[in-house]
């Protein structure tokens, strides 16, 4: 068999260390290490087997060991930044073990054998640790990173410049180039942390990799909602006599998408507009100012079904009239009985004609049971700034309650708001109302496509559409939605748009108070 095949007939597989093998880890350290006698002894190591089993992890090739990740569970305030790796390690006793009260899995070894480091075996190392730390619930991964390249740039430059060169690419670390492109960071420079390493010149980083799962008192109930149901209605305008008419069909569609176990429940905007049909006899704008009688009948018994069905409901939209101002409102009715409001901000053309109305003057992220929501009505997710604020605030999910009379209003909807996706590593749920109401001045034709969208990246729908209803009818949307694929996104997605933002050139600021 020839040498070249021999090496293409690999079989990798990632284990946990077992004291068996010391004979190969002492020969892959000392041909590593020698020179700078960092090598383990048998008994050392069958107390980090002891200590940790779970964190001394290994990839075998044919049965044969190659590669080596070592680590213990710390409460790192006991040690602090200053700490050296004998401290940290018991001076390789890892007596320092202490499951129970840690915070931190701390990286002590990651080694290679060299005729295998093509292989990527370390990022398959790296891997199964950040698996190891989600799974613990550990706060982070720390370790302190050799700087082998320094010795050749230490009489030109400070360990910091040299480490700026190697986050630039300007020069390449075989140990810090590996571990930035793992995703850690430097926290700092520690010096003295393996005083016989003189390629480092003794110097050490202090790297750091954060679990953004990690739940710092997490409960056996009541904890934050990762997976999120919600339910969409697809509205059609229909004649309602009066508002236990209009009721009726609004518990209907809340009893369906709770029936689901949906979390929330959407409506449209203006849902309530059938209603107008008794105005009849009235311009318009006095038409809408009597619509605005209702919404407060209707936002108590919204609050009831939020109540009774377990939801929290998104009421769409309604007129709201002081006797000064008309404004347009969605309330936000929670299922443990509390309300909040967004007016809407941008009025269109039409909307000001006909009726009127004034745009509100705040924007608010709100908080639920299953996440942190933004509500934009129709015309406001056409305005990216409005957008971006909500997620300065950490928004998960935005709520567009819309109404459109034609293709091209919606098509302007349903864009912008999947570019609010996109933009701000969000979800964006929508949905109308469909059918005509004949006699209803300004509402008389509906067109809709209720839909979730998600941010467009490997984790999600390959479309970035997380659910479609059908053109045009009386229907529900109901969906899951996973609020832990977004903190991944924010932290390891393909692009950063939160993250990358060029705040040294520009900022969206809010005026008013």
């Amino acid at each position: 068999m020839s040498k070249q095949k021999e090496e293409l007939e690999h079989r990798l597989k990632l284990r946990n260390v077992q004291l068996s093998d010391y004979n190969d880890i002492r020969e892959l350290m000392t041909l590593i290490y020698e020179q700078k006698g960092m090598t383990y002894t048998r008994e050392e190591l069958k107390n980090q087997i002891k200590a940790f089993p779970e964190g001394q992890i290994c990839i075998e090739d044919n049965g044969k060991v190659v590669a080596v990740a070592l680590s213990v569970v710390v409460e790192y305030s006991q040690f602090g930044d200053s700490h050296t790796y004998d401290e940290i390690t018991g001076f390789g006793k890892f007596d320092t073990h202490d499951l129970e009260n840690g915070d931190t899995l701390y990286g002590t070894e990651v080694f290679v054998h060299p005729e295998y480091r093509g292989l990527r075996l370390g990022r398959r190392l790296y891997d199964a640790r950040k698996e190891l730390c989600e799974n613990l619930n550990l706060r982070s991964i720390i370790a302190g990173g050799r700087i082998p390249g320094y010795s050749k740039h230490s009489e030109q430059m400070t360990p910091r410049k040299y480490i700026e060169l190697v986050k630039n690419k300007e020069i390449y670390d075989p140990v810090l180039s590996f571990q930035l492109a793992n995703e850690f960071h430097v926290r700092k420079v520690i010096t003295k942390y393996l005083p016989e390493d003189k390629d480092s010149k003794a110097f050490a980083t202090l790297l750091e990799w954060n679990n953004i799962y990690y739940e710092k008192d997490e409960k056996l109930i009541g904890n934050s909602k990762s997976i999120v149901r919600l339910g969409l209605v697809q509205w059609k305008m229909r004649r309602f006599n009066d508002v236990d008419d209009l009721m009726q069909q609004v518990e209907f569609f809340v009893d369906t998408v709770s029936g689901y176990k949906s979390d929330f429940c959407l409506l449209p905007e203006f849902f309530n507009a059938p209603l107008l049909a008794g105005f009849n006899d009235m311009d318009a704008s006095e038409a809408i100012r009597n619509l605005a009688d209702y919404t407060e009948e209707v936002l108590s018994r919204m609050r009831d079904l939020a109540l009774s069905y377990n939801v929290n409901i998104i009421a769409g939209s309604m007129p709201e009239y002081d006797g000064k101002k008309l404004r347009n409102v969605s309330y936000l009715c929670r299922r443990d009985g509390t309300t909040d409001k967004q007016y809407k901000l941008h009025i269109t053309p039409d909307e000001q004609a006909y009726w009127g109305l004034q745009g509100g003057n705040g924007i608010s992220v709100f908080d639920t049971d299953a996440g942190r929501i933004g509500i934009l009505i129709c015309y406001d997710v056409e305005f990216p700034e409005l957008g971006r604020i909500l997620a300065e605030q950490e928004m998960d999910i935005l709520f567009v309650p819309f109404w459109t009379d034609t293709k091209n209003a919606y098509l302007r909807v349903s864009t912008c708001a999947k570019a609010r996706a996109v933009e701000n590593e969000c979800y964006v749920a929508i949905t109308g109302s469909v059918g005509n109401l004949p006699r209803v001045e300004n509402m008389d034709i509906q067109h809709s496509q209720a839909a979730i969208y998600s941010p467009s990246d490997f984790s999600f729908p390959h479309d970035a559409v997380i659910a479609e209803a059908s053109l045009n009818t009386e229907t529900t949307i109901v969906a899951d939605v996973d609020l832990d694929l977004l903190t991944k996104l924010r932290k390891m997605g393909s692009v950063r748009n939160l993250a990358q933002r060029r705040l040294d050139l520009y900022s969206i600021q809010w005026k008013r108070k």
